[in-house]
């Protein structure tokens, strides 16, 4: 089924932002000349765990009860007053530093990218589910600063730089043999649900409202759309990352053919 081509005008991707957004926070720079993605600082802006309201109870675990359990990956602090982060199971009670090691061992080899030159409020769901498909890094490209209430902590466990242009992203891109693969529904964009993904690429995404730039759009190999079927000319922009990630898994992790 072809898509209708979006007008490029000011009302196409016409999605009102959720007032009362909170005030932003800074992600850590790249390392453009770096063969392996460095992490930066995963230190967030304030405290992880967030008072419950009155009444409702408290996700996570409390103290460990019985001996305590050996090994250096366990948190002395945790372990003795429980944990109440936002991790899997089999994370709970490990130091941060432990966490981020393990998952280091067996990120993917894809890459996402959102341009953030009007302060994208998608941003910080995105790297939420960047973490939970756990790809190599995210990359922000434009505004350094960014919305992170939508990431709901992971940004701690989940690699993010900074690139203030799109030529600092095609650099770390050529260096480490990356090409970049737009998701934006142009005329002549390739149906994402047909394509066959790269192992290793960059998946690049525009911002909520004016979608991939210019400059973006031809600076990819290629851009995928995502069908639609109904009335509405577009869909959220941190709902597109997910399809388009999650249909990288499918095909690199279950082996799935498009």
């Amino acid at each position: 089924m072809s898509l209708p081509p979006r007008e490029r005008d000011g009302d196409r991707h016409a999605l009102s932002p959720a007032a009362g957004s909170p005030e932003d926070t800074t992600v850590t720079g790249s390392r453009i000349g770096a063969r392996e993605v460095q992490p930066g600082p995963h230190t967030p802006a304030g405290p992880e765990v967030m008072t419950p309201a009155e009444g409702i109870a408290q996700p996570g675990v409390g103290p460990w009860q019985g001996p305590l359990p050996e090994g250096q990956h366990w948190d002395p602090e945790l372990l003795a007053h429980g944990d109440r982060r936002n991790v899997v199971d089999r994370y709970r009670y490990w130091r941060h530093e432990a966490i981020v090691a393990d998952l280091d061992r067996d990120r993917h080899g894809l890459h996402i990218a959102v341009e953030n030159w009007q302060h994208d409020l998608n941003i910080g769901s995105v790297v939420r589910t960047a973490n939970a498909f756990n790809v190599a890094a995210v990359h922000i490209v434009g505004r350094r600063r960014w919305n992170r209430r939508g990431a709901m902590v992971t940004d701690r466990y989940q690699h993010v730089h900074h690139h203030p242009e799109i030529g600092d992203l095609l650099a770390f891109g050529r260096h480490e043999g990356l090409p970049l693969i737009g998701v934006d529904n142009f005329p002549e964009s390739v149906p994402l649900e047909t394509y066959r993904f790269p192992e290793r690429c960059i998946l690049v995404f525009g911002q909520e409202g004016p979608g991939l730039s210019e400059p973006m759009r031809q600076a990819c190999e290629a851009v995928l759309s995502i069908a639609q079927f109904g009335s509405t000319r577009s869909i959220n922009a941190a709902a597109a990352a997910a399809i388009a990630m999650h249909g990288w898994v499918r095909q690199h992790v279950f082996d799935q053919r498009p």
